[in-house]
């Protein structure tokens, strides 16, 4: 079965923390249009503070992607991986896996927040956004309000 990935990711300081460059930044979409399908890949768009938060595309392998991706007996276990030495916000325990069934997808939010080696006025933050989809898709379904969200993003300070 076909299995779509879209990896958004929103990279920032504290810049864009207040004013007209959080508005920016918020603003920003979560899912963007795919490009035609190809096989193990994933749809990377990088949005970034230094260039204005223009949408950047690529295409990653699928597996470098920090979302788990299973097949059991007809569904797809779809559950976002969270490195431990990562910079994750306080939150509370971490959602189960997602199971999809065929013509499903799920969009899947994590936020991070690291320190500069010299103090805390060096903090950079970044926000993931993973959709994935079960079987074939119409390009344009990323583009939509999620079916089903997992929303993991913790507060920033």
């Amino acid at each position: 079965m076909e299995i779509t990935v879209q990896w958004v990711r929103t990279s920032w300081t504290k810049h864009s923390r207040g004013g007209e460059a959080a508005a920016l930044r918020n603003a920003v979409p979560a899912g963007f249009r795919l490009p035609p399908p190809a096989p193990d890949v994933a749809h990377f768009v990088h949005m970034a503070e230094w260039n204005g938060f223009t949408p950047q595309a690529s295409e990653r392998p699928l597996r470098s992607v920090d979302v788990g991706l299973r097949d059991e007996r007809g569904r797809l276990r779809v559950q976002a991986w969270v490195n431990p030495m990562s910079g994750l916000p306080p939150r509370r325990r971490r959602p189960p896996a997602v199971r999809l069934e065929p013509g499903q997808w799920v969009r899947w939010q994590l936020n991070y927040r690291f320190s500069g080696v010299t103090s805390a006025r060096d903090w950079s933050y970044w926000l993931d956004t993973f959709n994935v989809a079960y079987g074939p898709v119409d390009r344009d379904a990323f583009l939509s309000e999620p079916p089903t969200l997992v929303d993991e993003r913790g507060p920033l300070r």
